[in-house]
């Protein structure tokens, strides 16, 4: 049996077929013991269907596929509740399907989430180490990153990435019907209510890459429900004590789980 902790990886998919396959196979040759999840909604370019012929030939490979376009967070939710009750995993992932988020980092999660609960890839821990990106789109992500530490009172550098590990314990322990925010407000979101139960939370820097294909999802809609989502987060904890971490856990492997 793997020594290994268990990991699931969830995708949201929309129009993704130029590259899922190839994350998918990077993702899988990882030292890891690991496997995916696609959340797809009802992609018109077939992404769907080319993960589910990958599903056919290697076990490691699940697809969720919904009824309609329903919107970033509610696959990333929807993905977590598939994670919790119908897989042994460990450790949840999340990550983008565009290779904006490099799967070669993902050891480095591995490594960090054994004395943490949750570990953020952080494009503004050492400086931006963002590549491509326009500087108008680049403006809007780092500033929102300020504005939310001032309003919630988050003690990270990049709140809004979208690059992260969870131990299962913390999504148990999050209410996910709760959650109902897409883009950038989704990640503050469940960062935010972990960080408020205790959970030890740590960043670590990431090199983030523009999207080599398709086209970005992000829209005015998204912009405007993070602006005002972040007062409804922050203004009622305001004037609360910060909260007090969690006891440090190990991290128990599916072998380790075994023995006992």
């Amino acid at each position: 049996m793997s020594s290994l902790p268990k990991s699931l990886v969830v995708i949201p998919t929309y129009n993704e077929r130029d590259c899922i396959a190839v994350l998918i196979g990077a993702i899988l040759a990882q030292p890891a013991d690991i496997e995916v999840l696609v959340v797809d909604d009802n992609s018109p370019d077939g992404t769907a269907g080319i993960v589910r012929e990958l599903s056919a030939g290697d076990p490691r490979v699940h697809l969720l596929a919904r009824a309609g376009k329903f919107g970033l967070g509610s696959a990333y939710v929807a993905g977590f509740r598939y994670a919790l009750e119908r897989t042994s995993a460990d450790l949840i992932f999340q990550m983008d399907a565009d290779f904006s988020h490099d799967p070669a980092a993902i050891p480095a999660f591995l490594e960090a989430v054994r004395e943490e609960d949750v570990v953020l890839g952080s494009r503004y821990l050492k400086g931006v180490t963002v590549v491509n990106w326009p500087l108008k789109r680049l403006f809007l992500s780092y500033y929102a990153n300020v504005y939310t530490r001032l309003i919630t009172r988050l003690p990270f550098k990049d709140a809004t990435g979208g690059f992260k590990c969870f131990r299962r314990e913390v999504l148990q322990a999050l209410d996910l019907d709760r959650i109902r925010s897409d883009g950038y407000s989704f990640q503050i979101e469940t960062t935010y209510h972990a960080w408020r139960l205790g959970f030890r939370i740590r960043e670590i820097p990431i090199v983030f890459v523009d999207r080599r294909v398709g086209v970005s999802k992000m829209n005015r809609r998204i912009v405007g429900e993070a602006v005002w989502m972040v007062w409804r987060l922050g203004l009622p904890n305001f004037f609360r004590p910060w909260p007090r971490p969690r006891a440090a856990r190990p991290l128990k492997s599916m072998a380790d789980r075994g023995a006992e």
